[in-house]
Formats: C-alpha cells, structure tokens, sequence
C-alpha cells in the first residue's frame, strides 16, 4: 500500500478500524478469527490501527494487542484515553460511559493499562477521546509532553475537538492527529475550520466512518429498516422520516461507482484520498474482503473535473439529521 504522512508518524494510506470487532456492530466474530482478520490485514499492507480503551469496553485493545504482537515493529497502534469507565453495574446494552476525566493522575493510569493489554512498550499514537471541558487542553497537551519523554507514547491527537483547542493543544505539545468524522455523508470538517486548521498547523487527519457508518457501501436503499439493536437506529440521520430523503446520496454514490466501475466503498474512499495528502481514513469491517476491496481505493483515480463535479452534487444534497442522539452530541467538542 501506499503510504502517507500524519506529521511525525508514516502510515498506510487506509488504516482499519478495530471498533467493530467487540461494539457497536454485532454479531462479533470470535476472538480468534478476529485475530486472524487483523493479522491478514498486515499482509495486505495495512500498517495502521486504531482502537480504544473503552471499546468493550478493554475488550479490543486486549484484541488488538494479541493480533499484532508478533508483528509490532511493523505497525503503529492507535489507541484512546479520556473517559471514565464504570463498573460492570454501569453498563446496560453495551458501552456506557460514566462521564470524562482528562486530568493528569487519569491519563496516567490509562496509559499503563492500554500498554499492559496492548502487550507493547509503546503507544505510536494516542489520542484524548473526547475532549474533557473541566481540564484545560494545556494541561491535557503538558502530560502527553512527560509521556512522549517517558517514551511511552511516541506521538499524540485529538478526537472530536474544535479548531480553538486544536492551536490550543498544539501550542504546547505538536498535535500530530487529530481525528473525528468526515465522509461523503458528514463534511462539517470542511465548514468549521478543523481542516484548514490542521492544513495550516501540518496536523494529520484521520476520518474516522469514512464510509458513514456503511451507508457508502452500497448495501442499504430506500427500504432499509435499521432495528432497535443496530447503533445506526439511535442517531437521528438515519431516522425513517431523514433517511427517506438522505438515501438520495447513496444512490448517487452507487451511481458513481457504476460509471467508474468499482464499489461504492471504493468511491467513497478515494474521494476522501483526493480531499487532502495528509488523511489517512479507517474504515472498519470484520471482513478480510472488505479490507481487499477498501484498500484497492487508492487505485481509484478522480480528474479535477470530477471532482468538481462530484463536489456540486454532493452541494445539491442537503443531507437532514445529526450525526448522534442527543447525549453524544454533548460529547463533542465545537471550541
């Protein structure tokens, strides 16, 4: 695969999102062939993979840093600090956060579990989940400083944080990534500074849902029913009364595909490829398949005119709903 820079850090130009291996999208594939499914994306040249400590919650780093022990020297692991995480007693149909904690004695303890799940002696990139209000960013940029002299973690981002906080972050310890949603579905990046802000600062940008939560895949259409168990039933864009009129970029998007004669997950990724050099996008899957057909986008090739024109239409479609319910909304970070 090809490779791109996320300021400090070298990355294959399509990372895997490793979410999906224990939340938010069931059924989950057992332990092993998961492991097996991370371990073949590596061979296909996949060098970039990103997880969480709450995703499980613990679950996936444990996951993640079982897969790629054996081949650590040639990866860089992504990994996530900042939220509370309760007891057993806390959690009611998946993961339920207890509230957030960026404070410097928190972040401490988290980065000595993750290391310990994620067998390592070091964390290539580590991201402050979400950004926590009642910790200011300097203090939060101050400890990732230490961490980075300690050597436990060789570079540091941000996830779901405004343009402000970004310099803020980036004033006292170089950001090298800042990550948060952008797709074909949900371009706010482009409209609220962050990526001219991360233009200007030399900051990468990992799109996280690049293929807007499978909507770009070419799998749903107008009749799609999303049940109560699927994480896409809670979040307002795919509302029955919303994705009645926002299928319309799906089906644009299968158009696409068609004239280019390639997937729509293939068009989608390409299109992100071609927005900025410094993005490199993580679609998750469970499929070894998919990561075949995601990562052959880069061989996707957009004229400027294309894009030109693929950039009015998507204009023309004024996409309706949030991206999440209400609580998760809160969690976002627009300073």
């Amino acid at each position: 695969m090809k490779k791109r820079k996320l300021r400090n850090l070298e990355v294959s130009s399509i990372g895997l999102g490793c979410m999906g291996f224990s939340q938010s999208y069931p059924p989950f594939i057992p332990k092993e062939e998961a492991i097996d499914v991370i371990r073949k994306a590596v061979e296909l040249g996949v060098t970039f993979f990103d997880t969480a400590e709450v995703y499980g919650p613990f679950k996936n780093e444990e996951l993640v840093g079982e897969a790629l022990k054996p081949l650590r020297n040639e990866v860089v692991i992504a990994t996530k600090f900042g939220f509370e995480i309760g007891s057993n007693d806390d959690y009611k149909d998946g993961f339920r956060p207890i509230g957030l904690s960026s404070k410097k004695d928190h972040i401490k303890k988290a980065v000595e579990g993750s290391l310990k799940r994620l067998q390592t002696d070091h964390i290539d990139l580590y991201y402050q989940h979400r950004v926590d209000t009642d910790t200011p960013i300097e203090e939060v940029a101050e400890t990732m400083a230490e961490l980075i002299k300690e050597g436990k973690i060789l570079a540091w981002g941000l996830s779901e944080a405004g343009a402000n906080t970004i310099r803020r972050a980036n004033s006292i310890c170089p950001v090298t990534a800042v990550q948060s949603e952008y797709s074909m579905w949900w371009r706010e990046v482009e409209t609220n500074g962050v990526l001219n802000t991360l233009e200007e600062l030399g900051i990468g940008f990992v799109p996280f849902s690049p293929l807007g939560k499978a909507v770009l895949t070419g799998r749903f259409n107008k009749d799609t029913k999303f049940e109560n168990n699927d994480f896409r039933s809670t979040i307002p864009r795919f509302s029955s009364e919303n994705w009645e009129h926002n299928v319309k970029l799906v089906d644009y998007v299968n158009e696409l595909a068609n004239k280019k004669n390639c997937t729509p997950a293939q068009i989608a990724l390409s299109w992100l490829l071609h927005q900025k050099p410094f993005i490199a996008p993580i679609p998750g899957t469970k499929k070894v398949s998919r990561i075949q057909e995601n990562i052959s986008s880069e061989n996707v090739i957009f004229t400027p005119d294309e894009l030109s024109d693929i950039r009015s239409h998507l204009d023309s479609i004024k996409l309706t709903g949030n991206r999440y319910n209400e609580s998760q909304e809160k969690l976002i970070n627009k300073d």
